[in-house]
């Protein structure tokens, strides 16, 4: 097991974060799965926690991808780890109040994919999540049960704004109602707050050097999991996973919904995580607050 202060992970098993830490609490969820230690390339994924380095997709094949089921291996302070048809470096540095996560990832130019950090957090039932407020969200088929309202036929997704798309109030994480729905927000910002406590996530990815705006579609994807998932025995979590894409699955993305290695062969970007949330809970004053 590998340390910094704030964060713990586990090269071994595939990259997969098992503790991020500030004062006076733990953040992820775990629950205990014996097997997550066993796994090989193209298993069916193994839930048990933590943060998982989803690429080159999410849903999908493979399932939730191809780095989360390889050994990673660590130089300096660098963690690495080899799929099919890339190569991923991660780096991780402790800052004044949380911690910055530099990622390069090297592929064939004009190599699509999908990347997330999959993070399941342990929150309470009062706790809420903020974006801003308007953000375009997506809606996948999983959701229509929850809408009061006929799927269009044949729609891989529909489209509404953050906290409420069509109604569904995403930013509420309680009570328990035994259902579970995910999205993705176009946003590259998002904060939990629980209590007094607060989680701030933020991904920025290089801009020109990478070939643009299209080539790095920016999201964060919430899942709430209000104790509906997984059948017949579900849990509760909350999944905030910062993205490269704009849909969970690489096989249904167009030309703008996945990010794409540009022509150096190197896409970077960084992870900044921070217990310094500048977001009063509820906000008072719009022009102190970046989420509103």
């Amino acid at each position: 097991m590998t340390a910094v202060p704030a964060i713990t992970t586990d090269p071994a098993h595939g990259g997969r974060w098992t503790s991020l830490r500030s004062p006076g609490r733990e953040w992820l969820w775990h629950r205990p799965v014996p097997e997550r230690d066993k796994v090989a390339p193209g298993d069916a994924f193994v839930d048990a926690g933590g943060l998982e380095e989803c690429i080159p997709t999410v849903r999908g094949l493979p399932d939730h991808g191809d780095a989360w089921s390889r050994p990673w291996t660590r130089t300096g302070d660098t963690e690495h780890v080899q799929g099919d048809s890339f190569a991923l470096a991660r780096s991780i540095r402790a800052t004044a109040d949380g911690a910055h996560v530099d990622y390069t990832l090297t592929a064939q130019p004009g190599f699509r994919f999908i990347w997330a950090a999959h993070a399941l957090l342990d929150l309470s039932r009062q706790a809420s999540l903020h974006m801003p407020a308007g953000a375009s969200a997506r809606l996948f088929p999983e959701a229509a049960p929850l809408l009061g309202e006929t799927w269009p036929a044949g729609a891989p997704w529909i489209t509404g704004r953050w906290p409420t798309p069509h109604g569904l109030p995403l930013d509420r994480l309680g009570p328990d109602d035994g259902t579970a729905v995910g999205a993705v927000v176009e946003t590259p910002l998002g904060c939990v707050h629980d209590g007094h406590d607060r989680l701030a996530l933020e991904l920025r990815a290089d801009g020109e050097a990478n070939g643009g705006a299209e080539s790095r579609p920016v999201s964060i994807a919430p899942w709430r999991n209000l104790a509906g998932y997984p059948q017949p025995h579900p849990s509760r979590s909350t999944g905030v996973e910062p993205m490269l894409g704009r849909v969970f699955d690489l096989a249904g993305a167009g030309p703008a919904e996945a990010a794409r290695v540009p022509a150096s062969g190197e896409l970077r970007r960084r992870l900044t995580l921070t217990a310094a949330c500048r977001c009063p809970s509820p906000p008072t004053h719009k022009e102190h607050c970046p989420w509103t």
